[in-house]
C-alpha cells in the first residue's frame, strides 16, 4: 500500500512539473491587456487546426524547455486560430471572420501577416502592441531561439542586419534541454 500512494504521488509531480514547464498561451486580447498592466513584447503563433506544420512547432518546438522558459518570462505568448470566428476587439476595430467558408481567414489574421497567410506563422510585437515581423513557416527550437533573443534585446532597432547577429549569437538550445 505504502509503494502504491509513494508511486501515485510521484506521478502526481511529474505531472505539475510537466504541466509547469508548458508555454502560457493567452488569448490575444488577454495579451494586449496585460501589456497595459506590465509591458513586454507580444509572440503570436498564428496556426490552423487543419496545418500539418503547425502541429509539429507545438509538439517539437513549443515544447522545448529553452523555448517554453524564454516565451513565458520575456513574452505574452498568445495562440491564434487563424480561422476563428470569435470577434476580437482591438486598437478602436473590431475584427471579425466575415465568411462562413471553410478555410476562411480571421480579418485579425490577415492583418497580423499584411495579407500573406502561410501557417504557421509567428509575428512579434513590441510593448506598444505594434508590430514588429511576421516570419512564415516551421521554426524548430533552435531556429526561433535566436530570433526571440534579437527581438526582445531589440536588436531589430538598432539597424543591426539578423545575419550579422547570428554569427555572434550563443545559444543555450542543445538537445539536452528538451
Amino acid at each position: 500500500m505504502k509503494k502504491i500512494i509513494i508511486i501515485i504521488m510521484l506521478i502526481s509531480l511529474i505531472k505539475v512539473n510537466i504541466k509547469a514547464q508548458a508555454v502560457k498561451w493567452y488569448s490575444f486580447e488577454q495579451a494586449v491587456e496585460l501589456n497595459k498592466q506590465r509591458p513586454k513584447k507580444i509572440f503570436i503563433d498564428i496556426y490552423t487546426d487543419w496545418c500539418g506544420w503547425c502541429k509539429t512547432m507545438e509538439r517539437n518546438t513549443f515544447s522545448n524547455l529553452v523555448i517554453v522558459r524564454y516565451l513565458n518570462k520575456y513574452y505574452y505568448p498568445v495562440k491564434f486560430n487563424a480561422e476563428t470566428k470569435d470577434t476580437i476587439h482591438f486598437a478602436n476595430y473590431v475584427f471579425v471572420n466575415k465568411e462562413n467558408s471553410r478555410r476562411s481567414a480571421h480579418q485579425l489574421a490577415v492583418a497580423l501577416l499584411k495579407g500573406k497567410m502561410s501557417y504557421p506563422s509567428s509575428v512579434y510585437m513590441d510593448e506598444n502592441n505594434q508590430p514588429i515581423t511576421a516570419i512564415a513557416g516551421y521554426l524548430p527550437p533552435e531556429k526561433i531561439e535566436p530570433i526571440l533573443y534579437f527581438i526582445e534585446n531589440d536588436y531589430y532597432k538598432k539597424n543591426i542586419k539578423y545575419e550579422n547577429f547570428l554569427k555572434n549569437f550563443h545559444s543555450k538550445f542543445s538537445t539536452q534541454s528538451k
